[in-house]
């Protein structure tokens, strides 16, 4: 066990060229998950949709166990909010007929992606570590956008299941969290305008978020050994929050 958990450590938060590989193979894999569950209302009246379900959980169940393996504090781990975000989409994967209204969250899986040590290493390898925080600020704009339409779809465009309905949701959500206008789709009701409402109300901020970190000054990512503080000044010598002396490397160092 012991050899098991030092080899799973490796591979997921290693920097040699094998647990490169694997990292990204777990980021590919997750990838197709999330399309995946994004395609749940398409195809979810299938015959072979409960296999597909099925296999996926398998892959879920088997990453977040390998994750506890390699983690060198589990409680730790289990207390993190991705921890519980996939043990929610876990749970969502066994029981598809009895939570199937709560289905559309599992795309909350992006979320968790977003926040994966693994990912930003890849950026970081590639040279892409300035486009760290514009990446994170489109997956969380995207996370939001599939979550919305799922929500919508469920409650609202039930009716119309399939291709037609997930897309009729999808543009409804677009056009609310841009604030194109409307005219031609509407939610019904006080439920719908509290929809659009609490929609346009937290893509607005999501898009500024976005627009921030494409156009604020480029922020190196550097721990501050004596407060924890990340983003600095590229030429930072102290750290503003607590003046702790730096010694951050230069971009390609």
């Amino acid at each position: 066990m012991a050899r098991l958990r030092d080899t799973l450590r490796k591979l997921y938060h290693g920097r040699t060229p094998a647990a490169f590989r694997f990292q990204l193979a777990a980021i590919i894999i997750d990838l197709a998950i999330i399309a995946f569950f994004i395609a749940t209302p398409v195809i979810q009246e299938s015959s072979s949709f409960l296999w597909l379900d099925y296999s996926v959980a398998a892959l879920v169940a088997a990453d977040m166990i390998a994750q506890l393996l390699a983690s060198n504090d589990m409680l730790r781990l289990m207390k993190q909010p991705t921890s519980w975000v996939d043990a929610f989409i876990l749970l969502t994967l066994l029981m598809p007929s009895a939570l199937a209204n709560l289905g559309f969250l599992r795309i909350l899986r992006l979320w968790s992606l977003s926040r994966s040590g693994a990912l930003w290493r890849y950026f970081e390898m590639r040279g892409l570590k300035k486009w760290r925080e514009a990446s994170h600020a489109v997956l969380n704009l995207l996370t939001f956008l599939f979550v919305v339409t799922g929500f919508v779809y469920t409650f609202f465009f039930r009716t119309g299941a399939g291709l037609e309905g997930y897309v009729d949701a999808l543009y409804f959500t677009v056009a609310t969290v841009t604030t194109t206008g409307f005219g031609d789709i509407v939610l019904p009701g006080i439920a719908g305008k509290l929809t659009a409402i609490v929609t346009m109300i937290i893509g607005i901020s999501l898009f500024v978020r976005l627009a921030q970190a494409l156009f604020r000054p480029a922020k190196v990512f550097f721990p501050c050994p004596q407060c924890g503080l990340q983003r600095h000044e590229p030429d930072a010598v102290h750290c503003k929050a607590c003046g702790h002396l730096l010694n951050i490397p230069d971009e390609g160092d």
